[in-house]
């Protein structure tokens, strides 16, 4: 079995996988105040209360956007299994063409790319992150990486509308009946909603005719499933595409 670990800026997600399927997820809170210790007892805590016994880990993999917490949840997943993770980087085996990987491309977005390759490999495919921040990634089906664009997530849009007006409600992200709010919270709704999925429509048409393709459009990421049905060109939704992107990448190392 396989212990994989996705340290994004807002979770770090922990999972095992049976070489067929993901058997358990845990998210837990990315805290960089936390030491390795904290972290140790919470992972062992998670690992105990579910039946750990019977996970039979054999290979670790790290995939992390935030380098100050590498070590600790290195040093504890050796501390937990007995066992040296691999860490996701630019020097692994991806499955794409290592030059055309851009030298800030960071990890989650290696594995994003490299898993949509994998399952499309006679496609140019662009991958859609709903996280903290919104990230639109594509790959050509030469395996080359074709680039990334980046804009605030829509939590992270919407916590900036509130961090900055005391009057405004908080809100629950769905879509509203219109585009046009007559209350605060619908106004809100419909701007993040509406705004960002017209926002991604236009990139995807906008990288489709510079690239003169069609592309197959994965989303991804925690709110995939709440705004995918407002994007046309949206393909599918895979929840776990950025964890499947670390067993594909560990597999090739």
């Amino acid at each position: 079995m396989l212990f994989a670990v996705d340290i994004g800026n807002t979770n770090i997600v922990l999972a095992v996988h049976d070489g067929e399927s993901w058997i358990n997820i845990w998210r837990i809170h990315t805290d960089i105040h936390k030491t390795s210790d904290e972290y140790f007892v919470l992972l062992e805590s998670l690992l105990n209360n579910s039946d750990s016994n019977e996970y039979n880990i054999t290979k670790a993999v790290i995939s992390s956007v935030v380098p100050n917490l590498n070590r600790a949840l290195q040093k504890n997943v050796i501390r937990l299994f007995g066992i040296e993770p691999i860490m996701i980087n630019h020097d692994l085996n991806t499955g794409l063409v290592r030059e055309s990987i851009p030298v800030e491309l960071g990890s989650d977005l290696l594995c994003n790319l490299a898993q949509a390759h994998n399952l499309y490999p006679n496609k140019d495919v662009m991958v859609i992150d709903f996280g903290t921040a919104l990230t639109m990634s594509c790959v050509n089906k030469k395996g080359e990486v074709e680039g990334v664009a980046i804009t605030p997530g829509l939590i992270t849009a919407v916590n900036a509308l509130f961090g900055s007006t005391a009057q405004l409600p908080q809100v629950q992200l769905k879509a509203p009946i219109k585009a046009m709010g007559r209350s605060s919270d619908c106004s809100i709704r419909a701007g993040i909603m509406y705004g960002y999925s017209g926002l991604v429509e236009s990139m995807i048409a906008r990288t489709e005719n510079e690239l003169n393709t069609k592309l197959q459009v994965i989303a991804t990421g925690g709110l995939s499933s709440t705004i995918s049905p407002l994007i046309n060109r949206i393909d599918e939704v895979r929840k776990n595409h950025t964890l499947d992107g670390l067993v594909y990448i560990a597999s090739l190392n």
